[in-house]
């Protein structure tokens, strides 16, 4: 790393967070919604920020890239999905979050179902942050990093080694926002970070496309030389041997997204501390609207990618990216490699600022989600009810390292030398996904159900999920040649759980009494009037960028 790399790097990194603290300095940290909900006082702006950097985090960015690597745009589906997604947590969900003034998804299913549901809602939340999604971002991030800027030879050490020097500094780093700053923090370095992810993104898709072109060439050109080479690169529906084959859309990936955009507390957190309604909206349908643009950045680099390395053999990049022990190309190592390959000496520092920015983003913001699921849903209720709002917040402090710690040690055990490595943490998701949304669906949308079914569908589904994930033979095993796709099977476990539940209410497991939302009044809940018109166009321009690449 030569010194210019070193000192732009510095640089970028501390602007972010002088800006950060300049920002939030005399924020209310000091009460159970200040630290947790930034006082209800979030902006549109502010939330789609947060919302798009705490999801696009080297998961995407190093994750998806590598699935283009290997299955091209058809991944694009975790991505243009989610703008529809978006629209639905703006006109649907929100407003009955807001209602209710809820600061966790588990607090609102004690309102609904009773604290045993909540209690076990918040215990799976927090396993699966701490043993799935944290090592998963904290691996890539490592992962990537190295990649980019060779650090494992420029100090001499071994790749593993040099992937555990980087988890254990990048969660340092990252904890100190989550643990001292709280959401306030998150959410405005979270502005700052995206603003240079997009920047960054976009310079690597145009270099990249500039390296394939050549000096006389555009983008056009580059564009064409892909096709040309494998016409299958640029088409939106998966093949059966991809990923994500085109009917899972409709089953897992739908299921997957739906679930991570309108009920996942990691994501959804920055919306409980909305100002109003209205800002709440305006920032989540901005967020889809970025999303359907993403696969310029977390797709088309891995597809350029791929070309330079099967189709010219791209001496660096072949070197760099290299092969796992089954003989395949490491997907994982595509995306640093060829920043490493494309982006000028002297912008490399600049980008690994980002890069850490997006890691730092992600881990903060799950590591702030598990301190109040736990604050809120575990010590307040349970072990410490009379607790001080000074030690409610210390709990999810310590729950916040405790946290860390356990997903450096994790990361590398759970993801190191996985092929498809973003596939298979979708399908790790599921385990939690699947149970969690049916039993959120009917909470909102059925009057009836108690938490009986509730207990009953979570604890069904975790079993079935569990089996199907880890006992379901690999590829030639009874999932895939059952279910074919086990993004397939994910939907019937969905379909089954919800059947479950509406059948123990028709044998009369129900509620006494309908339930019936309170409103907190915490908010105010006027809508944003052109949400309806805003969300239509952005579904239509999903469904029309997969059209256009259908043909």
């Amino acid at each position: 790393m030569n010194t210019t790399t070193f000192v732009s790097f510095l640089f970028f990194t501390g602007l972010v967070a002088f800006l950060t603290w300049w920002k939030t300095r005399g924020s209310d940290v000091d009460t159970d919604e200040g630290y947790f909900l930034a006082g209800r006082s979030l902006t549109g702006v502010f939330i789609a920020g947060s919302l798009l950097l705490t999801n696009l985090s080297t998961e995407q960015l190093v994750g998806l890239n590598g699935d283009s690597f290997r299955d091209g745009l058809s991944v694009m589906c975790w991505e243009v999905v989610a703008g529809i997604s978006l629209v639905v947590l703006a006109l649907v969900f929100l407003p009955r979050y807001l209602k209710s003034g809820i600061a966790t998804i588990p607090q609102f299913l004690e309102e609904r179902y009773g604290r045993g549901v909540r209690a076990l809602t918040a215990g799976i939340f927090i396993v699966a942050y701490m043993l799935i999604l944290l090592p998963f971002v904290l691996f890539l991030g490592a992962n990537g990093l190295n990649g980019m800027l060779s650090l494992n030879t420029r100090f001499g050490v071994s790749d593993y080694t040099m992937i555990w020097i980087l988890l254990v500094f990048i969660a340092s780093l990252g904890g100190a926002y989550a643990i001292f700053g709280g959401l306030r923090a998150i959410a405005v370095s979270d502005t700052f970070n995206g603003a240079g992810l997009l920047v960054g993104g976009l310079m690597i898709t145009y270099y990249s496309l500039q390296v394939i072109a050549g000096a006389d060439g555009g983008f056009g050109a580059a564009l064409q030389k892909i096709h040309e080479a494998d016409p299958d690169a640029f088409h939106s529906l998966g093949k059966a041997d991809e990923s994500t084959h085109w009917p899972t859309l409709f089953t897992g990936v739908l299921l997957l997204n739906f679930f991570y955009w309108t009920t996942n507390q990691q994501i959804i957190q920055r919306t409980f501390g909305a100002k109003n309604l209205a800002e709440g909206q305006k920032g989540v349908l901005l967020a889809a609207f970025f999303k359907i643009l993403a696969p310029l950045i977390l797709v088309l680099p891995g597809i350029a990618a791929a070309y330079l390395v099967i189709t010219v053999q791209d001496t660096q990049m072949v070197e760099s990216v290299g092969k796992t022990a089954e003989g395949e190309w490491d997907s994982s190592r595509a995306y640093g490699s060829l920043v490493a390959r494309v982006l000028p000496e002297w912008l490399l520092g600049f980008f690994a600022a980002v890069v850490i920015g997006s890691i730092l983003s992600t881990f903060n913001s799950v590591l702030n989600s598990a301190a109040t699921l736990f604050s809120l849903d575990v010590y307040k209720q349970y072990i410490r009810p009379d607790a001080t709002t000074k030690q409610v917040r210390f709990s999810g402090q310590l729950c916040s390292f405790i946290v860390a710690v356990l997903a450096v040690i994790a990361a590398p055990l759970v993801f190191y030398g996985q092929a498809g490595v973003f596939s298979f943490f979708q399908g790790l998701n599921g385990v939690y996904f699947i149970p969690l949304a049916s039993v959120i669906l009917l909470g909102l949308f059925h009057r009836t159900a108690d938490g009986r079914s509730a207990m009953t569908a979570l604890v069904v589904g975790l079993v079935l999920m569990v089996i199907g994930t880890f006992f379901g033979g690999g590829d030639d095993g009874w999932l895939n040649s059952t279910f074919k796709n086990g993004f397939h099977y994910m939907g019937a476990v969905f379909l089954f759980l919800v059947l479950l539940q509406l059948a123990m209410v028709a044998m009369g497991i129900r509620r006494d009494e309908p339930y019936q939302q309170r409103d907190a009044k915490l908010v105010d809940l006027t809508p944003w009037k052109p949400a309806p018109y805003v969300g239509g166009f952005l579904v239509l321009l999903c469904l029309g960028v997969y059209a256009f690449f259908a043909v």
